[in-house]
């Protein structure tokens, strides 16, 4: 099933914020890794997956930001974001009450944690409709 013809505005609309979304949460994987090392699932190599899909995050936000890559690289969002959801899966299960918190943020209730699920699947959406040959 191919994802929904939209008006080019709109396509372009999408394409842009997915790609510097991918970019800006790749770089927030170096720039606080502590937080995104508490929500991998034990026995995992939390740094070392902490590291991999932030390098994958930047090299797809650059990659969805170029009509050559652009459907390669959003199928690859595609993958990641299907790779990564058992830690969002673990966040809202586990209860870890996670440290190194922003200043400007609280411990994520069990709802903010649970609700994050369904954002996950809006973003696999958003990556899908990336996926369209132009």
């Amino acid at each position: 099933m191919s994802p929904p013809k939209l008006a080019p505005w709109l396509e372009a609309a999408l394409r842009g914020s997915l790609a510097l979304f991918m970019l800006v949460a790749g770089v927030m994987h170096f720039v606080a890794p502590t937080f995104y090392e508490q929500i991998v699932p034990p026995p995992l190599p939390a740094t070392i997956i902490v590291a991999l899909s932030g390098f994958a995050e930047i090299a797809l936000g650059i990659g969805l930001a170029f009509e050559p890559t652009r459907r390669a690289a959003a199928w690859g969002t595609v993958a990641l974001l299907v790779a990564v959801f058992p830690a969002n899966v673990y966040m809202a299960v586990s209860g870890v009450q996670l440290t190194d918190l922003p200043s400007w943020m609280s411990q994520p209730t069990t709802a903010a944690r649970y609700a994050r699920l369904p954002v996950q699947l809006v973003f696999l959406a958003w990556a899908w409709l990336v996926t369209r040959r132009p």
